[in-house]
């Protein structure tokens, strides 16, 4: 699929959650250069609040057809494989695999994928408010046990998370807050790790400031990507 110089072209379906999406575009350069290889990245914005105006309405069809558009732009524009930096999306997921034009390095695939790479057994989700109700859309049934915060801790977790989403930073309060809360959840819980499924929570979590056992959303996902682009 790649060459030493020339890696394949990729497509990022960026704005949902423009933080996140400039993690993912700085975090691919880098890795490109640590591979010695040149980035062909192509990136095409997104309406965000049509996108989480689908996602509260549970309107999957609707959503699928509107990525799967701006899908086609990446495609015309060169792109032979993309991804969705983002997991409000992925409640389209299903309909959406029947309408993209591009085969798309998956978010969830790479979350499952580690969770039972590491055998985890017992887990929390931090994110959004639709990923944590959803458990992750779905995904991890029949794979580890989820463990549903309270309403008050959703709460807090969904307020946080739309907060650093919107304002593109996170504070150290924010950090503290959400870093007390995974603690006192594994304590609780008896958990295995957290899941860190929201990909603005890159701007709160990184390999220095993660004291509990976890699995990195955006960072798992970065890593399969660059696995699919460098082979």
């Amino acid at each position: 699929m790649a060459n030493k110089s020339e890696p394949c072209a990729f497509g990022l379906v960026a704005g949902l959650g423009v933080g996140g999406g400039i993690f993912y575009y700085r975090s691919l350069v880098h890795a490109h250069r640590a591979r010695g290889l040149v980035p062909s990245i192509l990136m095409v914005h997104a309406d965000a609040p049509r996108v989480l105006a689908h996602t509260a309405a549970r309107e999957t069809l609707e959503l699928a057809a509107y990525l799967s558009g701006l899908l086609h732009q990446l495609a015309g524009g060169g792109a032979q494989i993309a991804a969705i930096p983002a997991f409000a999306p992925q409640i389209c997921a299903q309909e959406l695999a029947k309408m993209t034009p591009l085969p798309l390095i998956d978010l969830l695939d790479a979350m499952v994928a580690e969770v039972e790479r590491r055998r985890l057994q017992r887990v929390a989700i931090f994110g959004a408010r639709v990923t944590i109700e959803t458990n992750l859309f779905g995904r991890l049934q029949n794979v580890v046990d989820v463990v549903s915060p309270s309403l008050r801790e959703v709460d807090l977790l969904s307020n946080i998370y739309a907060k650093v989403a919107l304002e593109e930073q996170a504070s150290r309060e924010d950090h503290e807050k959400l870093r007390a809360l995974a603690h006192t959840l594994i304590d609780r819980e008896r958990l295995d790790a957290i899941l860190l499924a929201g990909t603005d929570l890159s701007l709160v979590f990184n390999p220095e400031n993660t004291d509990f056992p976890h699995v990195d959303g955006a960072r798992t996902h970065i890593d399969a990507i660059m696995s699919k682009l460098a082979a």
